[in-house]
C-alpha cells in the first residue's frame, strides 16, 4: 500500500487481484475476520466480516449467473476483484465479492460484519438498534456500510471499497468457522443443500434467519 492511498496504514489492503481470482468456496472462509473498509464522503466505514456465503458460477442455480449474463449481473462475468451490488425486494441492496478462477463467474455475498469504526455514520442508515444488529443480514450490511447501486462495479483493489487483512489476534487465536446451508435458496434443487456459508458461529454480530 502506498502513502497515496486513500487507507490508513493500519489497514493492510488486498491490492493483488491475484488474491480474489480463485473459486468463491475458497475466497468466502478467507474474507472472515477480514476487514471491510469505505471511504465515504463523509468518512470512513469499517467492519470486521463474520458471515458470508459462496455462489459458485452457472451450475449453481441460486448464483445470479446461472441465469446467464445480463445487464443486472454483468460485473459477475467481468475481472474478478470487483463489487457486485444488486437490489432485491426493490429495497434492499446485496453487496458482493466477485471471484474466479479466470472468467468463471463467481461471487461471495456479504451477509453480516462487526461494524469497528465509523458508527455514527452507519446509524445514520440503521438508526438506533443495538450495535450487534448494525450490519447483521445482507440488507442491514450494505445499508451499514453506504453501498448502493452507485458502487455496483466498483474495483474492490483501488477503492473506495475495500477488503483489509486486520492485524492477527494478541492470543494467536482466530474464531472457529462454521459451515451451514446458505439461506433463502430453496428454489435451487440440490444446491440448496450444500454448505456454502460460512461463519463464525458464536460471534453475535452474524445475521439471524
Amino acid at each position: 500500500m502506498t502513502a497515496a492511498s486513500p487507507v490508513a496504514s493500519a489497514y493492510r489492503t488486498i491490492e493483488a487481484r491475484s488474491w480474489f481470482d480463485r473459486s468463491a468456496f475458497e475466497v468466502a472462509p478467507d474474507l472472515l475476520g477480514m476487514d471491510l473498509v469505505h471511504e465515504t464522503p463523509a468518512g470512513r466505514i469499517v467492519g470486521r466480516i463474520v458471515e458470508v456465503e459462496a455462489y459458485l458460477g452457472p451450475e449453481d442455480l441460486a448464483a445470479h449467473s446461472a441465469r446467464g449474463e445480463t445487464p443486472r449481473n454483468a460485473v459477475m462475468f467481468g475481472p474478478p476483484g470487483h463489487l457486485y451490488v444488486y437490489l432485491v425486494y426493490g429495497m434492499h441492496h446485496c453487496a458482493n465479492v466477485v471471484c474466479g478462477p479466470g472468467d468463471k463467474p463467481e461471487a461471495v455475498l456479504l451477509r453480516a460484519a462487526q461494524i469497528t469504526e465509523g458508527e455514527p455514520l452507519a446509524r445514520l442508515a440503521r438508526g438506533a438498534v443495538a450495535a450487534s444488529r448494525l450490519a447483521a443480514g445482507p440488507g442491514n450490511l450494505s445499508a451499514a456500510f453506504g453501498i448502493d447501486r452507485a458502487l455496483n462495479g466498483a474495483d474492490l483493489t483501488r477503492g473506495p471499497v475495500r477488503l483489509a487483512a486486520p492485524s492477527p489476534p494478541a492470543d494467536g487465536e482466530r474464531p472457529a468457522i462454521t459451515r451451514t446451508t446458505r439461506i433463502g435458496v430453496e428454489y435451487a434443487g440440490t444446491w440448496a443443500a450444500r454448505r456454502l456459508r460460512f461463519l463464525f458461529a458464536d460471534d453475535p454480530h452474524r445475521s439471524r434467519r
